[in-house]
C-alpha cells in the first residue's frame, strides 16, 4: 500500500518536472519586442518594426546545443554569412539584453541577418538569467558559448582568432566584462575565452559610478543588477566592482567599439574604459544616436546603421589592426 504521506512531495516533484523529465524553471517574460514597441511608439515617430528578409541561400542553424548546466542543456542559433557576401571571415557572438532576468536570443535575429548578408558568421547564445541562477552563472555560459564558436570555427570556415564578443544592454555589460576580463580565467579556466573584438550596445561598463548606481542600485535588493550580482551594491560591492568591465581593461584588451542611444545613463564606465584603452594603445570608436530608445537596435530606422558600424569597425579597424578614435 502506497505511503499517503509522502504523494504531497510526489506530486510536487511531479509538478516541477516538465514532460520530457528536466526541471521547470522559472522564467521572467517581461521583457518582449512588442512590449517596449507598444512603449516607444507615441514617443519616437517614425519607428517601425524591423523585418527579417532572406536573401536566396542563406542558413541558419537554430537551437544546436552547446553546453549542458547540469540541469538542461543551453543552445546557440547561427546565421551563417550569406552567400554572395563578402569574404569576412569574422564570426560574432551576440549577447541578448533583457535586465539579466528576462530577454531571448530571437531579440537578435534582425540584426544578426543584416550582419550575415554583409559577411558576418553571427552566433546567438541562450544562458541562464538571474531567475534560473544568479552570477557568475550566465557569465559563464557566454564564455562557453565563445569557446564553442572557436572549437567550430573552421566547419563554418571561420577562423577560431576571429570572433568578436558583442551584446546589448545587460548582453553588452556582459560581453564586455567577458572580453576584458575573460581571458583570466575569472568565468572558467582551462579553455581560451579570447576574443577578438568587443561591441557594446549601451551595456553599462562601471557599476560603481554614482550615475550608474542611482538607476541600477535604486531598488537595492530588488533591483535587477542586485537580483542577479546577489545583493545590493551596499551589501555586495566587491562583486559589482568585479562585475564592472572597466575593472579588468589590461594591456591585452581587445578593440572596442560602443554603440550608444544617447542616453548617457547605459553606457556609463565608457571614459574610464577609453582612457585605459589608450594607455594601452589600443583602438576603440564609439557611435551615439540622436533622441532614440535604448533598445535601438530592435528596431527601424536605427537597425539598420547600427549593423552599419559594427561592420565599418570589425572591417576598417579590427581587420586591420589600426587605431580608432
Amino acid at each position: 500500500m502506497p505511503n499517503l504521506s509522502l504523494l504531497p512531495l510526489a506530486l510536487l516533484a511531479a509538478a516541477m518536472m516538465s514532460a520530457g523529465g528536466v526541471p521547470l524553471r522559472d522564467v521572467d517574460d517581461s521583457y518582449t519586442i512588442g512590449q517596449r514597441f507598444e512603449q516607444y511608439r507615441d514617443k519616437y515617430p517614425g519607428i517601425a518594426w524591423a523585418p527579417v528578409t532572406w536573401r536566396e541561400g542563406q542558413s541558419v542553424l537554430f537551437d544546436r546545443p552547446y553546453k549542458n548546466s547540469g540541469m538542461r542543456d543551453l543552445h546557440i542559433d547561427i546565421f551563417k554569412a550569406a552567400p554572395e557576401s563578402p569574404a569576412r571571415h569574422q564570426g560574432i557572438v551576440l549577447v541578448h539584453g533583457g535586465g539579466w532576468s528576462a530577454g531571448n536570443k530571437n531579440h537578435f535575429y534582425a540584426l544578426a541577418n543584416l550582419l550575415a548578408q554583409r559577411g558576418y558568421t553571427v552566433f546567438l547564445p541562450e544562458f541562464r538569467l538571474s531567475p534560473e541562477a544568479p552570477y557568475p552563472a550566465g557569465m559563464i555560459d557566454i564564455g562557453d558559448a565563445l569557446v564553442w564558436a572557436r572549437e567550430h570555427a573552421a566547419e563554418l570556415e571561420l577562423s577560431p582568432d576571429r570572433i568578436a564578443i558583442a551584446g546589448a544592454s545587460s548582453g553588452g555589460q556582459m560581453a564586455s566584462l567577458l572580453a576584458y576580463a575573460g581571458p583570466s580565467g575569472l568565468f572558467g579556466e582551462g579553455r581560451d575565452r579570447r576574443a577578438n573584438a568587443l561591441i557594446d550596445l549601451d551595456g553599462v561598463l562601471d557599476f560603481t559610478l554614482p550615475e550608474t548606481l542611482k538607476y541600477e542600485d535604486a531598488a537595492k535588493e530588488a533591483s535587477p543588477a542586485a537580483r542577479w550580482l546577489g545583493g545590493s551594491y551596499g551589501s555586495a560591492a566587491s562583486r559589482w566592482r568585479e562585475a564592472s568591465a572597466a575593472s579588468h581593461v589590461g594591456p591585452n584588451a581587445v578593440p572596442t567599439l560602443i554603440l550608444g542611444s544617447g542616453i548617457p545613463r547605459f553606457t556609463q564606465g565608457k571614459d574610464e574604459v577609453f582612457a585605459a584603452l589608450d594607455r594601452y594603445h589600443v583602438a576603440h570608436r564609439e557611435f551615439h544616436f540622436e533622441n532614440a530608445p535604448h533598445d535601438f537596435w530592435l528596431f527601424e530606422p536605427w537597425l539598420p546603421r547600427a549593423a552599419s558600424e559594427i561592420d565599418s569597425f570589425l572591417s576598417q579597424v579590427v581587420a586591420k589592426k589600426g587605431r580608432a578614435k
